[in-house]
């Protein structure tokens, strides 16, 4: 599909694409680099990719695919970087969780002749590095594309096939509506997060360890999405400031009427209200977005063995 494919940044999301493009034979060579010594002789020892080099102005060099694997940060400084360096006709791209901002702090330093479509792969783990990559991790995920206004069709429609090759389901809308989206289904619960294991991590009368130690299914999960890496969204909060506040007051609103509903008792509005979420995880489950085992299909352990008598 590509002849050169460069990834910069090599975390779990350019470590997968890596792996996956590899095994789905899409590109001749694959070329990588990432921000430190350390991470760069990591993916040179791993051997999932054909080339590592040192600066991302010579891994973009005749590459027909550029993806920014980087917190969103630091995407525009990388696209005034690499900007002299782009073959005519390149495909622009990037992973990041915002797409407003993306756009506004890239597209200006892009040169005439690149194609520039910013992508968000809607898949991930809470481990990161260049260990942390697996080949099937895009695979029945969403890849939102978000193509400016004016972008070249043939370069949305490569795009779309690259991502749905390793196993992705592609879907493509504007900027503003994306973030608008994954305001409430990503970010929101990524801060809620962030603040109820902070707030147990506070408390005084509760010890750390028996927080650790007698957590429930419930904390647990949230401790899980709390462990994502925090440069990355340190940078989604900022750069999605606007739909992040505006839900985020109406998730205080809603907590309002649960805490009025607590406090006098009304169970009917409680139960009104549990119900109605549970039909949400019930459709997020018909749709594939995840399984409907037991425990979320995580492992136990066998039931020890009687003692004999």
């Amino acid at each position: 599909m590509f002849a050169r494919v460069a990834l910069i940044g090599f975390g779990l999301i350019g470590g997968s694409i890596a792996r996956a493009a590899r095994a789905q034979g899409l590109a001749k060579e694959i070329v990588a680099t990432a921000r430190s010594e350390k991470s760069r002789q990591r993916v040179r020892e791993l051997a999932v990719v054909d080339r590592v080099v040192e600066t991302n102005a010579e891994a973009v060099k005749d590459a027909d695919l550029v993806i920014l694997c980087i917190p969103v940060g630091d995407c525009g400084r990388v696209a005034e970087e690499i900007a002299p360096h782009l073959k005519p006709g390149a495909i622009i791209s990037d992973v990041g969780s915002v797409k407003g901002a993306v756009v506004r702090e890239m597209e200006p330093h892009l040169p005439k002749g690149v194609h520039f479509v910013p992508a968000h792969p809607v898949a991930g783990t809470e481990h990161s590095g260049p260990d942390s990559g697996f080949a099937e991790l895009f695979v029945n995920r969403w890849c939102i594309l978000t193509p400016p206004e004016g972008s070249d069709a043939a370069a949305v429609e490569k795009l779309q096939a690259f991502w749905a090759a390793i196993g992705a389901k592609v879907e493509v809308m504007t900027p503003d509506h994306h973030d608008l989206v994954l305001a409430i289904t990503s970010h929101l619960p990524h801060l809620i997060a962030y603040t109820i294991v902070g707030t147990a991590d506070e408390l005084e009368q509760v010890t750390s360890s028996e927080v650790m130690q007698f957590s429930a299914s419930g904390f647990r999960d949230f401790t899980r999405i709390a462990a994502s890496d925090p440069t990355m969204w340190r940078d989604v909060f900022l750069a999605n400031k606007d739909a992040v506040l505006e839900m985020l007051g109406t998730f205080n609103e809603d907590l309002s009427k649960l805490t009025r509903a607590i406090r006098r008792g009304d169970g009917d509005a409680l139960f009104e209200h549990f119900t109605r979420t549970r039909a949400i995880r019930r459709g997020i489950i018909q749709l594939g977005q995840d399984s409907a085992a037991p425990d979320f299909g995580r492992v136990h352990a066998s039931l020890p063995k009687p003692q004999e008598k």
